[in-house]
């Protein structure tokens, strides 16, 4: 195994995003395979919330709306992760949470499709995108409806009564990868639209929403993008729909002109017509220090270390591991995936729990997957090396049949 431990040093020698390992501050000792979920802080995100709260709130109280640029916050951080996603400065606003975006671009979407009336997904989606779907259905009867088909027979469910499709680009459990333009084309094709739950695609792989012609897209801030548990979450319309989509949540930061005060809504006339109430400063801020330091990274070499990342992890584990019941739940082509893979087996919980006390960090998705992401800016070669010994020693030796790693925490 030293061979294969001084090749994994080897390739952190030649890495070129070596450097922005240490601009993370993570826990000594741990090797976090999560940043999936939860990306760790970035140093620059903890020095901005203390500048923020000490000085911009502290000191400047109101008047740093103005002074320290918070009322354009929304937009100005929305241009930036424009520059990850493919998409203009204008097409993205910061605002509210994946949740409340994907009801406002789906019910948006409605409106501008009048006379269809089907709202399209694929079954096994991110269960919120679904529940937020269902309740659209539920809260418009008759004029709105969620179908859920199987993947292999989403592209010829599009018929002419589907108003949107509504996908999650790398999927949440098995890092499933959809084909953007493919579907986006496929959804043009029937007169629909496209509407892109981009939450475990940014920071991570390449995606190019101008070149495609998607129309709508949303996703979070604190994956890839590091911006904090909860952090403030985005939108994506384009440019073409920004006069003629109608947001349901017609709150007073949408207003044409908040400061006026008018009993009556006048929509803004761009993409701050989708952002609903007050921005949430502090979480701006540290998210703001994630986007920042994503766009130091080329996206190419991000996108190509978190794939090989993963490969090498598979390739150290599932080999010496098939014979004692872990199975691959995720495709098995780099170029079929995202940057997380999932294994299942029967014990996935306790393993994942065993894990984490050993100090490597993943999760665990019900009924039977154990999941592990590969962020590219902050893990090595080397501690995949190591990640991957933890997990066959623990599976290998039956660590993780101990009474301590069967409690189910409430977050799994």
């Amino acid at each position: 195994m030293s061979s294969l431990r001084d090749a994994a040093i080897a390739r952190d020698v030649a890495d070129p995003l070596a450097r922005f390992r240490a601009a993370f501050s993570l826990p000594a000792g741990v090797i976090y395979l999560n940043g999936n979920s939860l990306g760790p802080p970035p140093g620059t995100a903890l020095a901005s919330l203390a500048a923020v709260a000490t000085e911009e709130w502290g000191q400047g109280l109101i008047g740093s709306w103005n002074s320290a640029g918070w009322i354009e916050a929304p937009t100005r951080i929305g241009d930036k992760i424009a520059r990850l996603i493919g998409a203009k400065a204008g097409e993205v606003v910061v605002a509210d949470s994946t949740s409340v975006n994907l009801f406002k671009l789906a019910a948006g979407a409605l409106s501008l499709r009048p006379g269809r009336r089907t709202i399209l997904s694929e079954v096994g989606n991110f269960p919120t995108d679904l529940y937020v779907l269902q309740g659209l259905s539920a809260l418009t009867p008759g004029q709105a409806r969620l179908k859920a088909v199987a993947p292999e027979a989403l592209i010829e469910a599009i018929d002419a009564d589907v108003a949107v499709v509504v996908l999650t680009q790398v999927h949440y459990k098995s890092s499933r990868r959809w084909d953007m333009a493919a579907v986006t084309a496929a959804a043009h094709a029937k007169g629909a639209l496209i509407l892109w739950d981009l939450s475990h695609s940014t920071g991570a792989v390449a995606v190019d929403l101008g070149a495609c012609r998607a129309d709508l897209a949303i996703g979070c801030g604190y994956k890839y993008l590091n911006g904090g548990p909860g952090a403030p979450a985005y939108l994506f319309v384009a440019q073409r729909h920004q006069q003629a989509i109608r947001s349901p949540l017609t709150g007073w930061m949408g207003h044409a002109e908040p400061f006026a005060f008018d009993d009556d809504y006048r929509p803004a006339p761009d993409i701050r017509a989708q952002v609903t109430g007050t921005p949430p400063i502090l979480g701006l801020a540290a998210l703001e220090a994630g986007v920042d330091l994503q766009l130091e990274a080329d996206p190419a070499q991000v996108e190509a270390k978190g794939a090989a990342l993963a490969e090498a992890f598979r390739a150290a584990v599932s080999p010496r591991l098939e014979a004692r019941g872990l199975d691959l739940a995720s495709p098995a082509a780099a170029a079929d995936r995202g940057l997380h893979l999932a294994f299942r087996h029967p014990a996935a919980y306790a393993i994942v729990r065993a894990m984490a006390a050993r100090g490597v960090i993943g999760d665990f998705r019900a009924p039977d997957a154990a999941r592990f992401g590969f962020s590219p800016l902050f893990l090595s070669y080397l501690d995949i090396h190591n990640a991957a010994e933890h997990f066959v020693e623990v599976v290998e030796s039956g660590e993780f049949n101990r009474p301590e790693h069967q409690v189910r925490a409430a977050v799994t």
